[in-house]
């Protein structure tokens, strides 16, 4: 296999935000290894969008313990791959985890008591071959361990040297209010929030996003495309390689109806008219939003993760083209 020389000219046209109140800047687009990175994903296909990601400028790279399917394979095929494809580059990349759903039976493998997180987070820094991830993240909120208990955790990870930011993800503005003040108080503040977020899913704009932009959090959503329903893959239908049609999928056929279809077809030719894809819009779409530091973006074909890259060529929107998207939602 021939040794991978990173394009000298890749961090020419990315565009790098800073992450809320912080001297960390991310790419303003993220990939994710939520799917196509497991065990039942082919590992050269997986290298390959990892190349693809970071030749095109993009540093932040966002993982789980339980991503793959096996969990946990997601983190081990890109240990390989960081450490075959990536030698000497460990220091121009962001390496992100989490922890906080289902990882192993028993009573300590899920939710977010210390015992958990930190476990989960010495399992993760073994199956990447890493000393430290760049964020950490608690996954989402347990409602039976104290916030202090596990926010206490994420301050003891970075005092222990095993992660160097933390983050939240899935929390609601209420939770969120109350973690940024533990955190801040025990001196490790919150670095960035990851929500779902996307113009099909918009509960972070009852409050959440002004919280953040009050507090001086980043924020990153995840699902910018709702599973795919934001792109053209839909336009004629449910094709059968799509998430949609395979049953482990998260996106399901009946939410494929003929309303959203209406309103996909709609947006797609306003795109069209921007000249853009639907998904290079729905990105765009997000980070119009200065308080939206990078977008969490996956692809299981590096066309599709070009396609999506290309959004970055324009990010601008007029107040009539703003109003019209909000009329084809609304309807």
């Amino acid at each position: 296999m021939q040794t991978y020389q990173p394009n000298p000219k890749r961090y020419q046209n990315m565009i790098y935000r800073r992450c809320g109140n912080s001297g960390l800047k991310l790419s303003a687009l993220s990939l994710g290894l939520w799917h196509n990175f497991g065990d039942v994903d082919s590992i050269e296909n997986s290298r390959k969008l990892l190349r693809t990601a970071f030749d095109a400028g993009i540093t932040h790279f966002d993982l789980a313990n339980n991503y793959g399917p096996p969990p946990g394979s997601a983190e081990e095929n890109f240990g390989k791959i960081l450490k075959t494809d990536f030698h000497g580059l460990r220091d121009q990349m962001v390496i992100s985890s989490k922890a906080g759903y289902y990882m192993w039976e028993g009573p300590y493998g899920d939710w977010g008591s210390k015992k958990y997180l930190i476990s989960s987070l010495d399992q993760s820094l073994n199956r990447l071959g890493l000393d430290y991830v760049d964020i950490f993240y608690h996954h989402r909120p347990d409602p039976e361990t104290p916030l202090e208990e596990t926010m206490g955790a994420l301050h003891q990870i970075v005092q222990q040297g095993k992660a160097l930011y933390v983050g939240l993800s899935n929390y609601k503005k209420e939770e969120a209010a109350k973690a940024f003040k533990i955190l801040k108080d025990l001196g490790t503040p919150c670095l960035i929030h990851q929500p779902k977020y996307s113009m099909f899913v918009r509960w972070v704009e009852n409050g959440l996003m002004d919280l953040l932009g009050k507090e001086k959090v980043g924020c990153i959503p995840f699902s910018p495309l709702a599973q795919g329903m934001l792109t053209n893959k839909y336009l004629h239908g449910i094709p059968e390689d799509s998430r949609a049609a395979k049953s482990h999928g998260f996106l399901k056929t009946d939410q494929i109806t003929e309303d959203n279809l209406s309103k996909i077809k709609s947006l797609n030719e306003l795109a069209k008219e921007r000249e853009q894809s639907l998904a290079q819009m729905a990105l765009a779409w997000l980070l119009k939003d200065e308080r939206v530091t990078s977008v969490l973006i996956g692809a299981s074909k590096t066309s599709q993760l070009e396609d999506s890259i290309a959004c970055l060529n324009n990010i601008q929107f007029t107040e009539e083209e703003l109003v019209k998207i909000e009329n084809i939602l609304e309807s």
